[in-house]
């Protein structure tokens, strides 16, 4: 393997591709042609902010939570390890146990969800927040998921959204991890800097260390 390589770890934007439910799905269409312009074909989108690979900002789930352009932009560059989870339904601190986490900033949960971006899962993985204090103590200021979110599909109260943001966690969610091994990577995952963006989508990428 070419340890330089960068990996794509995102969502294609496709207009098939899966929304929240009662969400805005995303939509891309070309506005001018070429033939019509004469130089040039121009496009436009529509789209949820929290569609495919995306990161959520504490005004998400807050009104007096940072929006997206205040977020740090180095939350997102860095050293990352990615475990693999996927042999149980529920995270919690007991799980956590069985890996070396000490130091480690940015931590990425590979759980037993399959990478289906048309396919909106009405179940996944969940997350117990009792896992938040111990990320805290190892050092991990931002989780990442290959889920539509943190919390549970039909959650309304969002425990693991409100206890990550009170330990100042940042939350990246839909990852493509299916062909990915646990190991140690650096992660780019930058948000658009969108003034009043509860969330953005994001194209992640990360390059293996090992």
């Amino acid at each position: 393997m070419n340890n330089n390589k960068w990996i794509d770890i995102s969502q294609p934007l496709t207009n098939s591709i899966a929304h929240w439910p009662e969400d805005t799905p995303f939509t891309n269409q070309l506005t001018y042609s070429k033939e019509q312009t004469g130089s040039v074909n121009i496009g436009q989108m529509t789209t949820s902010l929290h569609i495919g690979t995306h990161v959520d900002a504490p005004y998400h789930f807050d009104n007096k939570g940072k929006k997206i352009i205040d977020m740090d932009v180095n939350y997102y560059i860095g050293r990352a390890k990615v475990i693999d989870v996927s042999d149980v339904d529920v995270i919690d601190g007991r799980v956590l146990e069985d890996f070396s986490l000490d130091g480690v900033e940015r931590l990425l949960l590979k759980t037993s969800l399959k990478s289906r971006p048309e396919l909106f899962p009405e179940k996944i993985t969940k997350l117990e927040p009792e896992i938040v204090p111990i990320l805290v103590e190892k050092g991990v200021k931002l989780l990442g998921v290959n889920m539509p979110s943190v919390d549970p599909i039909d959650s309304k109260d969002l425990l693991c959204h409100h206890a990550l943001h009170q330990h100042g966690i940042y939350i990246l969610e839909n990852l493509v991890l299916d062909d990915v091994p646990e190991g140690d990577y650096n992660l780019i995952a930058l948000p658009l800097a969108i003034a009043e963006g509860d969330g953005s989508p994001v194209r992640a990428v990360i390059q293996p260390t090992d």
